[in-house]
C-alpha cells in the first residue's frame, strides 16, 4: 500500500508528533491535526509553530503513548493524510529503555531438528523470511512480532544451505536486508546463509598464559601482504590457507611467512581487518587491493582470502585453520576490529531495518562524521551496544581469538568498552585489548569517549601511543618533522618519559597513562608513511638505516607494549605512498626480496627482541616498578641513558644500562662505576646471550646506535 503524501508527520517522541506542511499546500496553514489508528480519530494539541524557509512546522502531542510497530494516520482541517513515519523517537531513551532485548539468539540458531531465525526490529508493522534454496527456488515466510521488537520463525533443518535475507515493513515500504548477525554468506555478501557452525569446529590450542600484556610484543600484517610476493614461497598467495602454509622460504632459502614472523621472536600477530568488507570482488580479488576498513558483515569472515567465495562453509574453516595453525606455533592472534562505523551507512543491514537507530545524528538531525567515512556507530544505544558485545563473545568464542584491535575506538563510549573488556577477559584472561583511543568529533559528551584522555576509565585496556610515534619519528602527518632518532634535541626529555612507558617519571607530573600495558609503543603501522619512507627526506642511505634500526629498537626496549608493523624490521617502503589502503599489492606487499637484501638488519631486530624477552626489567608490569627500577642518567642531549637497577631478582643481572645516541657522531659515556661489563647489544650485534665485554668505566657508542650492558 502506498500513500500519497502531501505533507509529512514524524514520531519524535512516544506521544510528540512533528508535522510539517509545505507552502505550496495551504499555504502551510492548518489550525487542526487527528491522529487516525483503524476507525478511530484523536485530537492533537499543537503545542508550537516554527515557519522554515521551505514548510510550516508544527510541534503537536498526542494524549497517549502511541505503539510502536503500530500504523497510524495524520489528518489535517482539510482532510488531507498521511502516514504517520518513524522519525526521532527511536533516539530517545525510553525507546532504548522498552525495546532492549537481552537474548543472545538473535539471528540464526540451529537446534537438532529446527532452525529459529530471529531479528530486531521494532519499527515494522511486519516481517518476512525470504529463503532461496540450493535450487533456485524462492520462499517466504511471514515472521510472528515478539517482545521487545523482536520478530521470530521457526523451520526445520531442510533450509540448511539455503540464501536468506528478512523484508520489513516500516514506513509503509518494504526493505530488504541481510541478517546483521549473519554468521555466513554468499559471495560478496549478497545474501546470508543458513549453515551449521558445529561442521567448522576445530580442535583448540592450549597455549601458556601471558601475565601482563607487558610481555606481548605486537606484529601487524595483512593477510594478502603476507604472502602475495610472487617470491614469498607460498602456494595459495593471498589466502588464509597461504597464511598458515609453514617451512615456505624465499628464491635465497631464508624462510618466509608465518615460519619467519614465529622465528623473528614475536609474541601476537595482529591482522588487518579479516570481517567481511567491500573494496574487493571476491570472485576476481586480484583486480583490486583494499585494507578492509569497509566493513559489511561483521560476525562473517572477508571472503576474498577463501580459496572458494562461493562456498560459504570455505571461508570459515580457512581461517579458523589459519588462527588454529598459529596457535600450533605459539603465537597469538589479534583481530583488527571496525566497529565505529560501516561502510555504506543506507545501504547497511542496520539502516535497513531499523533506520536512523544504529547512528548518530548531529544536532539538526544529519548523520555525524567523526570517522571521517560518513557515519558513526552509536555504541552508546543499548542495540547498538549490545550488537558489538554479541559480536566481541562471537570471535572469541568460535574462532579462539587472543585480542581485538580497535580502529577509532574514540568513536566508542567508554561504556561499551568496559563491558568489552568484561567479556574478553572472563573468556580468556590472557587477551590483549587495544586501540587508536583519538579524540573524534562525534556527538557523544568528551567525558564518555574512549580515548586517551579517559584511559583512567578504561585501565584494560591498551592505546595506541602517538606521543611516543611522535617523539621518537617526528610528525607523522608532517614529513619534515624530526623526531628524536633525527638528532632533535628539543624532544629528548619527552623522549624519556616514552621509554618509561609515558607513566610519568623523574618528578614529572601527571603521565600520559597510569599503568604501563595501557601504552602501546610504535613508530610506524599500515597508517601514513612508513619510517623508511618519512627518513627517506633526511639523510643519506647509510644513516637512514642506522636512524631506522635505532628507532625500531627503542620501541622494543621501552616499558610498555611494543608494536612493530610488518617489513619495519627491513626497512618496508610504500614508495612514499602514505595512504596505500586501496594501491596495488606492488605498493603493499611484503618484499622478500627487501627482507633477504637487509637481512642483517633482521637479525639485528631479532637480537633485540630475544632481550627484551629475556629479560623481564624491559617489561614491568605496574608504573611502581618502574619508579623502583628505573632511572636516567645524567647525559648531555641528546643522549639518553637509563638504567635498570636492583633487578636481580627478575634474573642473572643486577643492573642493566641502555644507552642511545641518536648523533651522526660517535659519543664516549662514562658508566656508574667501574667493573667487569657484558654487552648485549652495540651497532653491530644485538642478543640475549653476550655478544662482547669489557673492563672499565668508559665505553663508545657509535652514530645513531644503542649500547646495552650489564652487571
Amino acid at each position: 500500500m502506498s500513500i500519497e503524501r502531501h505533507f509529512h508527520a514524524y514520531l519524535d517522541q512516544l506521544q510528540m508528533i512533528t508535522i510539517l506542511l509545505p507552502y505550496s499546500y495551504h499555504g502551510g496553514n492548518s489550525s487542526s491535526f487527528y491522529l487516525a489508528s483503524d476507525e478511530n480519530k484523536t485530537p492533537l494539541t499543537i503545542e508550537d509553530v516554527h515557519k522554515h524557509p521551505q514548510f510550516v512546522k508544527y510541534i503537536c502531542f498526542a494524549p497517549f503513548k502511541l505503539a510502536i510497530g503500530e500504523i497510524y494516520y495524520i489528518h489535517d482541517q482539510y482532510d488531507g493524510k498521511t502516514d504517520l513515519q518513524i522519525g526521532a523517537v527511536i533516539r530517545t531513551q525510553e525507546f532504548d529503555e522498552k525495546f532492549f532485548y537481552e537474548g543472545k539468539d538473535l539471528g540464526m540458531t540451529v537446534l537438532e531438528n529446527k532452525i529459529i531465525f530471529k531479528v530486531w526490529a521494532p519499527t515494522a508493522t511486519n516481517v518476512k523470511l525470504k529463503l532461496i534454496n540450493k535450487r533456485e527456488k524462492e520462499n517466504v515466510w511471514t515472521m510472528q512480532r515478539q517482545e521487545k521488537g523482536v520478530w521470530s520463525i521457526e523451520l526445520d533443518r531442510s533450509v540448511e544451505g539455503s540464501r536468506y535475507f528478512f523484508l520489513a515493513r516500516i514506513n509503509l515500504e518494504w526493505r530488504e536486508a541481510v541478517d546483521p548477525y549473519a554468521r555466513a554468506v554468499s559471495e560478496n555478501g549478497k545474501a546470508g546463509v543458513v549453515i551449521d557452525l558445529e561442521k567448522t569446529k576445530m580442535a583448540k590450542v592450549n597455549l601458556p598464559s601471558i601475565s601482563n600484556p607487558c610481555d606481548a610484543i605486537i606484529y601487524e600484517t595483512h593477510i594478502r601482504d603476507l604472502t602475495i610476493h610472487p617470491h614469498s614461497g607460498v602456494k595459495k598467495k593471498g589466502t588464509y590457507l597461504g597464511a598458515s602454509e609453514l617451512g615456505t622460504v624465499s628464491r635465497s632459502g631464508e624462510v618466509t611467512g608465518l615460519s619467519y614472523i614465529k622465528d623473528l621472536g614475536v609474541t601476537h600477530i595482529e591482522f588487518l581487518p579479516f570481517n567481511d568488507f567491500a573494496g574487493v570482488d571476491e570472485l576476481a580479488p586480484s583486480l583490486a587491493y583494499n585494507w578492509g576498513y569497509n566493513p559489511i558483515h561483521y560476525n562473517v569472515p572477508e571472503g576474498s582470502y577463501s580459496t572458494n567465495p562461493r562456498d560459504p562453509y570455505k571461508r570459515i574453516t580457512e581461517l579458523k585453520k589459519l588462527i588454529e595453525t598459529i596457535h600450533s606455533e605459539g603465537l597469538r592472534v589479534i583481530m583488527d576490529v571496525v566497529y565505529n562505523h560501516v561502510y555504506i551507512r543506507e545501504e547497511s543491514p542496520f539502516e535497513q531495518l531499523v533506520p536512523g537507530y544504529y547512528f548518530r545524528h548531529d544536532e539538526h538531525g544529519f548523520p555525524s562524521n567523526g570517522t571521517g567515512v560518513g557515519n558513526d556507530f552509536a555504541s552508546e544505544r543499548l542495540m547498538a551496544r549490545k550488537f558489538i558485545l554479541d559480536s566481541v563473545e562471537y570471535w572469541m568464542k568460535e574462532y579462539q581469538i587472543d585480542g581485538l584491535r580497535f580502529d577509532l575506538m574514540g568513536i566508542l563510549d567508554i561504556e561499551t568498552m568496559q563491558k568489552i573488556s568484561d567479556i574478553v577477559y572472563e573468556i580468556n584472561p590472557s587477551a590483549i585489548i587495544i586501540g587508536e583511543g583519538w579524540d573524534l568529533n562525534t556527538p557523544i559528551p568528551i567525558s564518555e569517549k574512549a580515548s586517551i584522555r579517559n584511559q583512567q576509565k578504561i585501565p584494560s585496556i591498551g592505546q595506541f601511543n602517538d606521543w611516543f610515534r611522535d617523539t621518537i619519528k617526528g610528525s607523522t602527518f608532517n614529513l619534515y618533522d624530526k623526531g628524536y632518532v633525527l638528532g632533535n634535541e628539543r624532544t629528548t626529555e619527552a623522549a624519556k618519559q616514552v621509554i618509561a612507558g609515558s607513566i610519568s617519571i623523574n618528578k614529572r607530573k601527571g603521565g600520559l597513562f597510569t599503568e604501563p600495558h595501557q601504552s602501546v609503543n610504535y613508530v610506524e603501522c599500515h597508517d601514513n608513511h612508513t619510517l623508511w619512507d618519512k627518513l627517506s627526506s633526511y639523510d643519506v642511505v647509510d644513516y637512514i638505516k642506522k636512524r631506522h634500526r635505532l628507532a625500531t629498537s627503542m620501541v622494543i626496549l621501552s616499558q610498555g607494549i611494543p608494536f612493530l608493523h610488518s617489513g619495519q624490521e627491513f626497512f618496508r617502503t610504500k614508495a612514499g605512498i602514505g595512504n596505500s589502503y586501496q594501491s596495488s599489492d606492488e605498493i603493499n606487499w611484503l618484499d622478500w626480496d627487501r627482507r633477504d637484501r637487509y637481512i642483517e638488519n633482521v637479525n639485528y631486530i631479532k637480537g633485540i627482541i630475544s632481550i627484551r624477552k629475556s629479560y623481564k626489567p624491559f617489561r614491568l608490569s605496574s608504573s611502581n616498578l618502574i619508579r623502583k627500577h628505573m632511572s636516567f642518567l645524567s647525559m648531555p642531549q641528546p643522549m639518553i641513558g637509563y638504567m635498570l637497577s636492583n633487578v636481580r631478582e627478575y634474573g642473572e643481572w643486577d643492573k642493566i644500562i641502555v644507552y642511545f645516541n641518536p648523533t651522526a657522531t660517535e659519543r664516549m659515556v662514562e658508566l656508574p662505576e667501574e667493573s667487569k661489563w657484558t654487552v648485549l647489544a652495540n651497532h653491530k650485534q644485538a642478543s640475549a646471550l653476550p655478544v662482547d665485554c669489557f673492563l672499565g668505566q668508559k665505553a663508545k657508542i657509535m652514530p645513531c646506535s644503542l649500547l646495552i650492558v650489564v652487571k
